[in-house]
Protein backbone atom coordinates (compact mmCIF):
# COMPACT_ATOMS: atom_id res chain seq x y z
CA UNK A 1 0.00 0.00 0.00
CA UNK A 2 1.29 3.85 -0.69
CA UNK A 3 2.69 6.23 2.01
CA UNK A 4 -0.15 7.52 3.47
CA UNK A 5 -1.27 10.60 2.73
CA UNK A 6 -2.69 12.38 5.55
CA UNK A 7 -5.07 14.79 3.43
CA UNK A 8 -6.90 11.96 1.47
CA UNK A 9 -6.25 8.61 3.26
CA UNK A 10 -8.34 7.08 6.02
CA UNK A 11 -8.18 4.24 8.44
CA UNK A 12 -11.54 3.77 7.77
CA UNK A 13 -14.12 4.59 4.82
CA UNK A 14 -17.82 3.70 5.42
CA UNK A 15 -19.02 3.99 1.36
CA UNK A 16 -22.96 3.95 -0.14
CA UNK A 17 -24.58 4.51 3.00
CA UNK A 18 -27.09 7.04 3.90
CA UNK A 19 -25.63 9.44 6.12
CA UNK A 20 -28.31 10.59 9.09
CA UNK A 21 -25.69 13.59 10.90
CA UNK A 22 -28.01 12.96 14.30
CA UNK A 23 -28.50 17.27 13.73
CA UNK A 24 -32.48 16.36 12.37
CA UNK A 25 -31.41 17.41 9.03
CA UNK A 26 -32.74 15.58 5.62
CA UNK A 27 -30.28 12.55 5.16
CA UNK A 28 -28.59 11.87 1.97
CA UNK A 29 -26.32 9.59 0.33
CA UNK A 30 -22.84 9.57 0.93
CA UNK A 31 -19.69 8.56 2.63
CA UNK A 32 -17.74 9.02 5.57
CA UNK A 33 -14.01 8.94 5.98
CA UNK A 34 -12.12 8.44 9.71
CA UNK A 35 -8.86 9.11 10.60
CA UNK A 36 -7.06 8.73 13.90
CA UNK A 37 -10.39 8.21 15.32
CA UNK A 38 -12.01 11.35 14.32
CA UNK A 39 -14.42 11.81 11.92
CA UNK A 40 -12.14 13.77 8.73
CA UNK A 41 -14.52 13.55 6.08
CA UNK A 42 -18.69 13.04 5.72
CA UNK A 43 -20.59 13.39 2.14
CA UNK A 44 -17.57 12.82 0.25
CA UNK A 45 -14.52 10.55 1.20
CA UNK A 46 -12.16 10.43 -1.73
CA UNK A 47 -8.96 8.53 -1.29
CA UNK A 48 -7.80 4.98 -0.09
CA UNK A 49 -8.97 3.45 3.33
CA UNK A 50 -7.29 0.94 5.44
CA UNK A 51 -10.74 -1.08 5.72
CA UNK A 52 -13.87 -0.04 3.79
CA UNK A 53 -17.13 -0.74 5.03
CA UNK A 54 -20.24 -1.20 2.16
CA UNK A 55 -23.37 0.62 3.80
CA UNK A 56 -25.32 0.11 0.68
CA UNK A 57 -29.27 0.20 1.87
CA UNK A 58 -27.98 0.84 5.41
CA UNK A 59 -28.08 4.22 7.55
CA UNK A 60 -24.96 5.98 9.02
CA UNK A 61 -25.24 7.95 11.95
CA UNK A 62 -23.80 8.86 15.37
CA UNK A 63 -23.12 6.61 17.48
CA UNK A 64 -26.03 6.53 20.65
CA UNK A 65 -25.76 8.01 24.17
CA UNK A 66 -27.14 6.97 26.99
CA UNK A 67 -27.64 9.29 29.46
CA UNK A 68 -28.99 7.06 32.45
CA UNK A 69 -27.50 3.56 33.06
CA UNK A 70 -26.12 2.05 36.26
CA UNK A 71 -22.90 0.00 34.93
CA UNK A 72 -20.69 1.84 37.97
CA UNK A 73 -20.55 -1.57 39.50
CA UNK A 74 -20.76 -3.68 36.15
CA UNK A 75 -17.84 -1.66 34.83
CA UNK A 76 -15.12 -3.38 37.14
CA UNK A 77 -15.74 -7.07 35.80
CA UNK A 78 -17.16 -6.47 32.27
CA UNK A 79 -15.40 -3.99 30.19
CA UNK A 80 -17.64 -4.59 27.35
CA UNK A 81 -20.52 -3.01 29.28
CA UNK A 82 -22.69 -5.81 27.82
CA UNK A 83 -25.48 -4.98 26.48
CA UNK A 84 -25.43 -1.57 25.15
CA UNK A 85 -23.04 -2.05 22.25
CA UNK A 86 -25.19 -4.45 21.03
CA UNK A 87 -27.63 -1.63 20.39
CA UNK A 88 -25.35 0.55 18.90
CA UNK A 89 -25.19 2.56 22.02
CA UNK A 90 -21.43 4.37 22.32
CA UNK A 91 -21.83 6.31 25.09
CA UNK A 92 -23.28 6.16 28.27
CA UNK A 93 -23.57 7.79 31.99
CA UNK A 94 -23.62 5.96 34.86
CA UNK A 95 -24.07 7.13 38.63
CA UNK A 96 -27.74 8.23 37.58
CA UNK A 97 -30.50 8.21 40.70
CA UNK A 98 -27.11 8.87 43.16
CA UNK A 99 -26.33 5.10 43.08
CA UNK A 100 -21.84 5.31 42.43
CA UNK A 101 -20.23 2.78 44.03
CA UNK A 102 -17.54 5.87 45.13
CA UNK A 103 -17.00 7.22 47.08
CA UNK A 104 -16.90 4.41 49.42
CA UNK A 105 -14.74 3.83 52.72
CA UNK A 106 -13.79 0.07 53.13
CA UNK A 107 -16.11 -0.32 55.84
CA UNK A 108 -18.95 0.88 54.19
CA UNK A 109 -18.42 -1.74 51.19
CA UNK A 110 -21.12 -3.97 51.87
CA UNK A 111 -23.31 -1.57 52.74
CA UNK A 112 -23.09 0.29 49.84
CA UNK A 113 -23.54 -3.80 48.08
CA UNK A 114 -26.58 -4.13 49.77
CA UNK A 115 -28.00 -0.74 49.05
CA UNK A 116 -27.43 -1.98 45.11
CA UNK A 117 -28.61 -4.89 45.41
CA UNK A 118 -32.23 -3.81 46.14
CA UNK A 119 -32.35 -1.40 43.95
CA UNK A 120 -30.40 -2.90 40.98
CA UNK A 121 -31.57 -5.87 41.12
CA UNK A 122 -28.45 -8.47 41.72
CA UNK A 123 -27.42 -10.58 44.20
CA UNK A 124 -24.92 -9.48 46.65
CA UNK A 125 -22.81 -12.72 46.03
CA UNK A 126 -22.63 -11.14 42.13
CA UNK A 127 -21.51 -7.80 43.31
CA UNK A 128 -19.03 -9.19 45.92
CA UNK A 129 -17.50 -11.18 43.38
CA UNK A 130 -17.24 -8.49 40.64
CA UNK A 131 -15.70 -6.56 42.72
CA UNK A 132 -13.81 -7.87 44.21
CA UNK A 133 -12.15 -8.54 48.13
CA UNK A 134 -10.04 -5.57 47.61
CA UNK A 135 -12.14 -2.52 45.28
CA UNK A 136 -9.42 -0.66 43.50
CA UNK A 137 -10.86 2.46 44.76
CA UNK A 138 -12.41 4.35 47.47
CA UNK A 139 -12.31 8.13 46.79
CA UNK A 140 -14.42 9.13 43.54
CA UNK A 141 -11.38 10.46 41.70
CA UNK A 142 -9.71 7.08 42.10
CA UNK A 143 -12.78 5.84 41.02
CA UNK A 144 -12.21 7.45 37.53
CA UNK A 145 -8.73 6.67 37.71
CA UNK A 146 -9.64 3.23 38.00
CA UNK A 147 -12.72 3.17 35.31
CA UNK A 148 -9.95 4.96 32.81
CA UNK A 149 -7.13 2.11 33.94
CA UNK A 150 -9.21 -0.84 33.10
CA UNK A 151 -10.64 0.75 29.80
CA UNK A 152 -13.83 0.34 28.37
CA UNK A 153 -15.45 -0.86 24.90
CA UNK A 154 -17.75 2.60 24.83
CA UNK A 155 -17.24 6.09 25.72
CA UNK A 156 -18.04 6.31 29.87
CA UNK A 157 -18.95 9.50 31.75
CA UNK A 158 -19.73 9.60 35.58
CA UNK A 159 -22.19 11.30 38.16
CA UNK A 160 -21.56 11.35 41.66
CA UNK A 161 -24.27 10.01 43.63
CA UNK A 162 -25.25 11.12 46.71
CA UNK A 163 -26.28 8.13 48.56
CA UNK A 164 -22.55 7.36 48.59
CA UNK A 165 -21.73 10.53 49.25
CA UNK A 166 -23.74 10.60 52.33
CA UNK A 167 -22.70 6.87 53.93
CA UNK A 168 -18.89 8.57 53.07
CA UNK A 169 -19.67 11.00 55.00
CA UNK A 170 -22.43 10.23 58.09
CA UNK A 171 -21.93 6.06 57.53
CA UNK A 172 -25.21 4.38 59.34
CA UNK A 173 -27.11 7.73 59.66
CA UNK A 174 -26.93 8.82 56.14
CA UNK A 175 -30.68 6.55 56.49
CA UNK A 176 -31.62 8.27 59.64
CA UNK A 177 -31.48 12.18 59.30
CA UNK A 178 -30.50 15.08 58.01
CA UNK A 179 -27.06 16.35 57.75
CA UNK A 180 -25.63 18.63 60.12
CA UNK A 181 -24.06 22.25 58.37
CA UNK A 182 -20.65 20.55 59.34
CA UNK A 183 -21.68 17.46 57.49
CA UNK A 184 -22.67 18.97 54.51
CA UNK A 185 -19.77 21.03 53.94
CA UNK A 186 -17.76 17.35 54.30
CA UNK A 187 -19.69 16.42 50.98
CA UNK A 188 -19.72 19.89 49.16
CA UNK A 189 -15.63 19.76 49.59
CA UNK A 190 -15.97 16.08 47.73
CA UNK A 191 -18.49 16.95 45.45
CA UNK A 192 -15.83 20.07 44.36
CA UNK A 193 -13.15 17.02 44.18
CA UNK A 194 -15.06 15.12 42.04
CA UNK A 195 -16.39 17.82 39.61
CA UNK A 196 -12.01 18.71 39.79
CA UNK A 197 -11.39 15.07 38.77
CA UNK A 198 -13.68 14.88 35.99
CA UNK A 199 -17.46 14.18 37.16
CA UNK A 200 -20.36 14.64 34.52
CA UNK A 201 -22.27 15.96 37.58
CA UNK A 202 -24.06 15.21 40.63
CA UNK A 203 -27.13 12.38 40.87
CA UNK A 204 -29.69 12.13 43.72
CA UNK A 205 -33.08 10.61 44.11
CA UNK A 206 -35.96 11.01 46.22
CA UNK A 207 -38.30 8.19 44.79
CA UNK A 208 -40.60 6.09 46.65
CA UNK A 209 -39.38 3.05 44.97
CA UNK A 210 -35.75 3.21 45.97
CA UNK A 211 -35.15 1.27 49.31
CA UNK A 212 -32.47 0.09 50.30
CA UNK A 213 -30.64 -2.28 52.73
CA UNK A 214 -32.87 -3.43 55.61
CA UNK A 215 -35.76 -2.25 53.65
CA UNK A 216 -34.77 1.44 55.15
CA UNK A 217 -35.06 4.51 52.54
CA UNK A 218 -31.62 4.98 50.44
CA UNK A 219 -29.34 7.56 51.91
CA UNK A 220 -30.30 10.58 50.03
CA UNK A 221 -34.07 10.38 50.47
CA UNK A 222 -33.25 11.14 54.20
CA UNK A 223 -31.60 14.46 52.77
CA UNK A 224 -33.09 18.22 53.48
CA UNK A 225 -33.74 20.03 50.54
CA UNK A 226 -31.14 22.31 51.35
CA UNK A 227 -28.60 19.96 51.81
CA UNK A 228 -29.24 18.94 47.93
CA UNK A 229 -29.12 22.55 46.19
CA UNK A 230 -26.02 23.51 48.23
CA UNK A 231 -23.98 20.30 46.67
CA UNK A 232 -25.51 20.98 43.59
CA UNK A 233 -24.01 24.45 43.69
CA UNK A 234 -20.59 23.32 43.70
CA UNK A 235 -20.95 22.32 40.02
CA UNK A 236 -21.09 26.19 39.33
CA UNK A 237 -17.74 26.71 41.90
CA UNK A 238 -16.23 24.40 40.33
CA UNK A 239 -16.30 26.01 36.78
CA UNK A 240 -16.84 22.63 34.47
CA UNK A 241 -20.15 22.37 33.22
CA UNK A 242 -22.06 19.62 34.15
CA UNK A 243 -25.04 18.23 34.94
CA UNK A 244 -27.89 17.46 37.87
CA UNK A 245 -29.65 14.05 37.25
CA UNK A 246 -32.62 13.80 39.84
CA UNK A 247 -35.10 11.07 40.29
CA UNK A 248 -38.16 12.62 41.51
CA UNK A 249 -40.40 11.88 44.91
CA UNK A 250 -41.49 13.72 47.43
CA UNK A 251 -39.63 17.31 48.01
CA UNK A 252 -37.99 16.65 44.40
CA UNK A 253 -40.16 17.92 41.86
CA UNK A 254 -40.57 20.89 39.59
CA UNK A 255 -40.18 23.73 42.65
CA UNK A 256 -36.83 22.26 44.02
CA UNK A 257 -35.64 21.73 40.26
CA UNK A 258 -35.58 24.94 39.78
CA UNK A 259 -33.97 26.03 42.78
CA UNK A 260 -31.34 23.02 41.71
CA UNK A 261 -30.94 25.14 38.19
CA UNK A 262 -30.72 28.42 39.90
CA UNK A 263 -27.68 27.01 42.22
CA UNK A 264 -26.11 24.48 40.29
CA UNK A 265 -26.40 27.07 36.62
CA UNK A 266 -26.32 23.53 34.85
CA UNK A 267 -29.25 21.74 33.17
CA UNK A 268 -31.66 19.60 35.60
CA UNK A 269 -32.73 16.14 33.78
CA UNK A 270 -35.19 14.59 36.24
CA UNK A 271 -36.20 10.76 36.23
CA UNK A 272 -38.55 10.13 34.87
CA UNK A 273 -42.02 11.22 33.22
CA UNK A 274 -43.63 8.35 32.43
CA UNK A 275 -47.23 7.87 30.76
CA UNK A 276 -49.75 5.93 33.14
CA UNK A 277 -48.28 7.39 36.56
CA UNK A 278 -49.22 10.14 38.37
CA UNK A 279 -47.14 12.33 40.32
CA UNK A 280 -47.85 14.79 42.86
CA UNK A 281 -47.47 17.28 40.37
CA UNK A 282 -50.31 15.68 37.96
CA UNK A 283 -50.40 12.68 35.16
CA UNK A 284 -47.95 13.43 32.03
CA UNK A 285 -49.71 15.78 30.15
CA UNK A 286 -49.58 18.19 33.19
CA UNK A 287 -45.70 17.69 33.90
CA UNK A 288 -45.76 18.27 30.24
CA UNK A 289 -47.13 21.67 30.75
CA UNK A 290 -45.31 22.18 33.61
CA UNK A 291 -42.04 21.45 32.62
CA UNK A 292 -42.93 23.98 29.26
CA UNK A 293 -43.75 26.66 31.70
CA UNK A 294 -40.37 26.49 33.23
CA UNK A 295 -38.46 26.07 30.25
CA UNK A 296 -40.90 29.58 29.07
CA UNK A 297 -39.28 31.38 32.64
CA UNK A 298 -35.53 30.58 31.63
CA UNK A 299 -34.98 27.40 33.88
CA UNK A 300 -32.58 24.69 31.98
CA UNK A 301 -35.25 21.62 33.23
CA UNK A 302 -35.66 18.43 31.18
CA UNK A 303 -37.48 15.61 32.05
CA UNK A 304 -36.26 12.21 30.73
CA UNK A 305 -38.75 10.15 28.90
CA UNK A 306 -38.48 6.14 27.62
CA UNK A 307 -39.99 5.24 24.46
CA UNK A 308 -40.78 1.50 25.91
CA UNK A 309 -43.67 -0.02 28.14
CA UNK A 310 -41.94 -0.50 31.72
CA UNK A 311 -42.40 -4.18 32.79
CA UNK A 312 -41.17 -5.27 35.65
CA UNK A 313 -40.24 -9.07 36.53
CA UNK A 314 -39.78 -9.74 40.26
CA UNK A 315 -39.85 -12.36 42.46
CA UNK A 316 -41.54 -12.44 46.19
CA UNK A 317 -38.36 -12.90 47.62
CA UNK A 318 -37.16 -9.13 46.30
CA UNK A 319 -40.33 -7.58 45.57
CA UNK A 320 -39.20 -4.28 44.42
CA UNK A 321 -42.33 -3.11 42.74
CA UNK A 322 -44.43 -3.31 46.53
CA UNK A 323 -41.36 -1.57 48.45
CA UNK A 324 -42.82 1.80 48.03
CA UNK A 325 -45.46 0.62 50.37
CA UNK A 326 -44.92 1.49 54.12
CA UNK A 327 -47.06 -2.07 54.55
CA UNK A 328 -44.08 -4.15 52.83
CA UNK A 329 -41.53 -2.36 55.29
CA UNK A 330 -41.22 -5.69 57.26
CA UNK A 331 -40.70 -7.98 54.21
CA UNK A 332 -37.74 -5.65 52.99
CA UNK A 333 -35.94 -6.00 56.79
CA UNK A 334 -36.39 -9.96 56.53
CA UNK A 335 -35.11 -12.87 55.62
CA UNK A 336 -36.27 -15.16 53.26
CA UNK A 337 -37.85 -17.37 56.01
CA UNK A 338 -38.92 -14.18 57.49
CA UNK A 339 -40.56 -12.92 54.21
CA UNK A 340 -42.17 -16.39 54.02
CA UNK A 341 -44.16 -15.71 57.26
CA UNK A 342 -45.26 -12.64 56.11
CA UNK A 343 -46.34 -13.45 53.24
CA UNK A 344 -48.62 -16.80 54.66
CA UNK A 345 -50.18 -14.70 57.66
CA UNK A 346 -53.90 -14.24 56.86
CA UNK A 347 -53.75 -10.59 58.38
CA UNK A 348 -51.09 -9.41 56.15
CA UNK A 349 -52.62 -10.64 53.20
CA UNK A 350 -55.86 -9.12 53.71
CA UNK A 351 -54.32 -5.76 54.58
CA UNK A 352 -52.40 -5.99 50.97
CA UNK A 353 -55.15 -7.06 49.31
CA UNK A 354 -57.33 -4.26 50.79
CA UNK A 355 -54.78 -1.97 49.86
CA UNK A 356 -53.95 -2.63 46.09
CA UNK A 357 -57.77 -3.18 45.34
CA UNK A 358 -59.27 -0.27 47.24
CA UNK A 359 -56.92 2.11 48.50
CA UNK A 360 -53.64 2.32 46.14
CA UNK A 361 -53.39 5.06 43.34
CA UNK A 362 -55.60 3.40 40.80
CA UNK A 363 -52.69 3.48 37.94
CA UNK A 364 -50.92 0.84 40.45
CA UNK A 365 -54.31 -0.86 40.48
CA UNK A 366 -54.42 -0.99 37.05
CA UNK A 367 -50.67 -2.07 36.54
CA UNK A 368 -51.16 -5.03 39.64
CA UNK A 369 -54.52 -5.98 37.61
CA UNK A 370 -52.42 -6.70 34.67
CA UNK A 371 -49.93 -8.92 36.32
CA UNK A 372 -49.05 -12.31 34.63
CA UNK A 373 -47.12 -15.36 36.13
CA UNK A 374 -43.87 -15.32 34.04
CA UNK A 375 -41.92 -18.72 35.37
CA UNK A 376 -43.11 -21.20 38.12
CA UNK A 377 -40.78 -24.02 38.60
CA UNK A 378 -42.38 -26.81 37.99
CA UNK A 379 -45.48 -25.62 36.66
CA UNK A 380 -45.28 -24.69 33.14
CA UNK A 381 -49.09 -24.22 32.43
CA UNK A 382 -48.63 -21.67 34.72
CA UNK A 383 -46.56 -19.58 32.30
CA UNK A 384 -47.49 -16.12 31.17
CA UNK A 385 -51.17 -16.67 32.59
CA UNK A 386 -52.54 -13.54 33.97
CA UNK A 387 -52.65 -13.66 37.94
CA UNK A 388 -56.46 -12.99 38.50
CA UNK A 389 -57.45 -15.20 36.31
CA UNK A 390 -55.46 -17.95 37.57
CA UNK A 391 -56.77 -16.59 41.18
CA UNK A 392 -60.10 -16.56 40.26
CA UNK A 393 -59.94 -20.45 39.10
CA UNK A 394 -58.51 -21.21 42.50
CA UNK A 395 -61.01 -19.26 44.04
CA UNK A 396 -58.67 -17.02 45.98
CA UNK A 397 -57.75 -13.09 45.98
CA UNK A 398 -55.17 -12.46 43.80
CA UNK A 399 -52.70 -11.94 46.65
CA UNK A 400 -53.94 -15.23 48.13
CA UNK A 401 -52.71 -16.94 44.82
CA UNK A 402 -49.31 -14.74 44.31
CA UNK A 403 -48.27 -15.88 47.61
CA UNK A 404 -49.08 -18.81 47.96
CA UNK A 405 -47.34 -19.49 44.22
CA UNK A 406 -44.62 -17.87 46.13
CA UNK A 407 -44.66 -20.16 48.74
CA UNK A 408 -44.83 -22.79 47.35
CA UNK A 409 -41.30 -22.49 44.88
CA UNK A 410 -39.32 -21.28 47.48
CA UNK A 411 -39.84 -17.61 46.46
CA UNK A 412 -38.92 -18.57 43.09
CA UNK A 413 -42.03 -17.76 40.88
CA UNK A 414 -41.42 -14.66 38.97
CA UNK A 415 -44.45 -12.41 37.71
CA UNK A 416 -44.34 -9.72 35.41
CA UNK A 417 -46.45 -6.47 36.13
CA UNK A 418 -46.79 -3.30 33.93
CA UNK A 419 -46.08 -0.34 35.74
CA UNK A 420 -45.74 2.38 33.36
CA UNK A 421 -45.91 3.51 29.67
CA UNK A 422 -48.68 0.82 28.67
CA UNK A 423 -50.79 3.64 26.56
CA UNK A 424 -48.72 4.43 23.32
CA UNK A 425 -50.75 7.34 22.15
CA UNK A 426 -49.21 9.14 25.55
CA UNK A 427 -45.71 7.68 25.26
CA UNK A 428 -45.78 9.72 21.89
CA UNK A 429 -47.02 12.66 23.22
CA UNK A 430 -44.19 12.07 25.62
CA UNK A 431 -41.49 11.41 22.54
CA UNK A 432 -42.94 14.45 20.68
CA UNK A 433 -42.41 17.04 23.45
CA UNK A 434 -39.07 19.69 22.41
CA UNK A 435 -38.49 20.10 25.91
CA UNK A 436 -38.02 16.18 26.95
CA UNK A 437 -35.25 13.74 26.75
CA UNK A 438 -35.15 10.32 25.89
CA UNK A 439 -33.33 8.39 29.14
CA UNK A 440 -34.12 5.87 31.56
CA UNK A 441 -32.73 2.92 29.84
CA UNK A 442 -31.62 1.96 33.04
CA UNK A 443 -28.97 -0.41 31.65
CA UNK A 444 -26.67 -2.28 34.45
CA UNK A 445 -29.78 -1.81 36.91
CA UNK A 446 -33.18 -4.38 37.48
CA UNK A 447 -30.47 -6.88 35.86
CA UNK A 448 -32.83 -9.51 37.47
CA UNK A 449 -36.13 -7.67 36.85
CA UNK A 450 -35.98 -5.97 33.25
CA UNK A 451 -34.17 -5.18 30.43
CA UNK A 452 -34.35 -2.00 28.46
CA UNK A 453 -30.75 -1.03 27.83
CA UNK A 454 -32.46 -2.09 24.09
CA UNK A 455 -34.48 1.15 24.11
CA UNK A 456 -32.63 3.16 21.22
CA UNK A 457 -33.51 -0.62 18.57
CA UNK A 458 -36.79 -0.04 19.99
CA UNK A 459 -37.49 3.39 19.22
CA UNK A 460 -36.32 2.89 15.38
CA UNK A 461 -38.08 -0.66 15.70
CA UNK A 462 -41.53 0.85 17.31
CA UNK A 463 -41.43 4.50 16.74
CA UNK A 464 -39.86 4.85 13.16
CA UNK A 465 -40.36 1.69 10.98
CA UNK A 466 -44.00 0.28 12.51
CA UNK A 467 -45.29 3.47 13.66
CA UNK A 468 -44.10 6.15 11.60
CA UNK A 469 -44.55 8.58 14.97
CA UNK A 470 -41.22 9.35 14.10
CA UNK A 471 -38.94 10.42 10.89
CA UNK A 472 -35.46 8.36 10.84
CA UNK A 473 -33.68 11.73 11.30
CA UNK A 474 -35.84 12.90 13.76
CA UNK A 475 -34.83 9.84 15.86
CA UNK A 476 -31.49 9.86 15.36
CA UNK A 477 -31.25 13.16 16.55
CA UNK A 478 -33.17 11.95 19.98
CA UNK A 479 -30.78 9.44 20.76
CA UNK A 480 -27.50 11.07 19.80
CA UNK A 481 -27.23 14.92 19.58
CA UNK A 482 -30.28 15.52 22.10
CA UNK A 483 -28.83 13.88 24.83
CA UNK A 484 -24.67 14.52 24.17
CA UNK A 485 -26.24 18.36 24.96
CA UNK A 486 -28.14 18.00 27.86
CA UNK A 487 -25.14 15.90 29.84
CA UNK A 488 -22.83 18.77 28.37
CA UNK A 489 -21.13 15.67 26.44
CA UNK A 490 -18.80 17.58 23.96
CA UNK A 491 -17.81 16.04 20.53
CA UNK A 492 -20.15 13.68 20.43
CA UNK A 493 -23.69 13.17 19.10
CA UNK A 494 -23.09 14.58 15.43
CA UNK A 495 -21.38 13.04 12.61
CA UNK A 496 -18.96 16.02 11.63
CA UNK A 497 -15.26 17.01 10.70
CA UNK A 498 -13.04 16.98 13.27
CA UNK A 499 -15.56 15.35 15.73
CA UNK A 500 -15.07 11.60 17.47
CA UNK A 501 -15.49 9.37 15.11
CA UNK A 502 -18.56 7.35 16.99
CA UNK A 503 -20.68 5.58 14.31
CA UNK A 504 -23.57 3.12 14.18
CA UNK A 505 -24.20 1.46 10.76
CA UNK A 506 -28.17 0.09 10.62
CA UNK A 507 -30.47 -1.24 8.41
CA UNK A 508 -33.55 0.73 8.75
CA UNK A 509 -35.83 -2.08 7.47
CA UNK A 510 -34.87 -4.60 10.03
CA UNK A 511 -33.29 -3.08 13.06
CA UNK A 512 -34.77 -3.87 16.19
CA UNK A 513 -34.37 -5.61 19.84
CA UNK A 514 -34.87 -9.17 19.85
CA UNK A 515 -37.03 -10.85 22.34
CA UNK A 516 -36.03 -11.07 26.45
CA UNK A 517 -33.99 -14.03 27.22
CA UNK A 518 -32.41 -15.21 30.98
CA UNK A 519 -28.93 -15.86 31.22
CA UNK A 520 -26.56 -16.74 34.26
CA UNK A 521 -23.70 -14.97 32.94
CA UNK A 522 -23.11 -12.45 35.92
CA UNK A 523 -20.34 -13.21 38.35
CA UNK A 524 -21.13 -16.70 40.26
CA UNK A 525 -23.47 -17.55 37.90
CA UNK A 526 -25.91 -15.00 38.84
CA UNK A 527 -28.72 -13.94 36.00
CA UNK A 528 -29.75 -11.70 34.28
CA UNK A 529 -32.24 -10.38 31.38
CA UNK A 530 -31.03 -9.26 27.76
CA UNK A 531 -32.42 -8.88 24.53
CA UNK A 532 -30.32 -9.32 21.38
CA UNK A 533 -30.27 -6.54 19.02
CA UNK A 534 -31.59 -6.86 15.27
CA UNK A 535 -30.15 -4.78 12.01
CA UNK A 536 -26.60 -3.47 13.98
CA UNK A 537 -24.53 -4.15 11.03
CA UNK A 538 -21.37 -1.93 12.75
CA UNK A 539 -20.72 -0.39 15.83
CA UNK A 540 -17.39 2.23 15.97
CA UNK A 541 -16.01 3.25 18.96
CA UNK A 542 -13.23 6.39 18.58
CA UNK A 543 -12.82 5.00 15.11
CA UNK A 544 -12.71 1.37 15.93
CA UNK A 545 -15.16 -1.53 14.85
CA UNK A 546 -16.02 -3.02 18.13
CA UNK A 547 -19.15 -4.60 16.71
CA UNK A 548 -19.57 -5.99 13.08
CA UNK A 549 -22.57 -8.65 11.65
CA UNK A 550 -23.91 -9.11 15.60
CA UNK A 551 -20.55 -10.24 16.79
CA UNK A 552 -17.75 -8.33 18.70
CA UNK A 553 -14.97 -7.57 17.37
CA UNK A 554 -12.01 -6.61 19.96
CA UNK A 555 -10.79 -8.46 22.38
CA UNK A 556 -12.46 -7.80 25.90
CA UNK A 557 -9.26 -8.20 27.77
CA UNK A 558 -7.21 -6.35 25.16
CA UNK A 559 -6.96 -2.81 24.52
CA UNK A 560 -9.95 -1.27 24.38
CA UNK A 561 -11.48 1.91 22.75
CA UNK A 562 -13.61 3.28 24.78
CA UNK A 563 -12.61 6.80 26.75
CA UNK A 564 -13.28 8.08 29.98
CA UNK A 565 -15.27 11.41 29.06
CA UNK A 566 -14.08 13.65 32.60
CA UNK A 567 -16.60 16.69 32.35
CA UNK A 568 -17.72 15.13 29.22
CA UNK A 569 -14.71 15.25 27.27
CA UNK A 570 -12.18 12.89 26.52
CA UNK A 571 -9.33 12.86 28.62
CA UNK A 572 -6.26 13.35 27.08
CA UNK A 573 -4.77 9.86 28.51
CA UNK A 574 -4.15 6.73 26.08
CA UNK A 575 -6.86 4.09 25.74
CA UNK A 576 -5.74 1.22 28.15
CA UNK A 577 -4.85 -1.47 27.48
CA UNK A 578 -5.55 -5.28 28.81
CA UNK A 579 -7.44 -5.44 31.99
CA UNK A 580 -4.99 -5.61 35.16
Amino acid sequence: MPARNPARDFDLKIVNGFIVDGTGTPGYEGEVGIREGRVAAVGEAPGRAVETIDAAGQAVCPGFVDIHTHYDAQVMWDRMLTISPWHGVTTVVMGNCGFSVAPTRPEHRETIIRTLENVEGMTAAALREGLGEEWPFATFPEYLDAVEGRGAAVNVGALIGHTALRTWVMGEDATEREATGGEIDAMRRIVREAMEAGALGFATSKAPTHVGYQGKPVPSRAAATEEIVALAGELRRAGRGGVVQATVGRALSFPEFKALNEASGCPVSWTALLAGIALQDGDADEQLRRSAELVAEGYDVVPQVSPRALKFEYQLKAPFVFEAMRLFRPVSEADAAGKKRLYADPGFRAAVWERLSERAPASFRRSFRGTVVSEAPGRPDLAERPLFELAEMAGKTPVEYLFDLGIESGLEARFRMPVANHDEDEVERLLLDPHTVVGLSDAGAHASQLCDACATTYLLKRWVREKKSLGLEQAVRMITSRPAEVFGIAGRGRLAPGLAADVVVFDPDTVGDGPLQRVYDFPGGADRLISEAEGIEAVIVNGKVIRRGGEDRVDPSGPLPGRLLRNGRASAAATATAAG
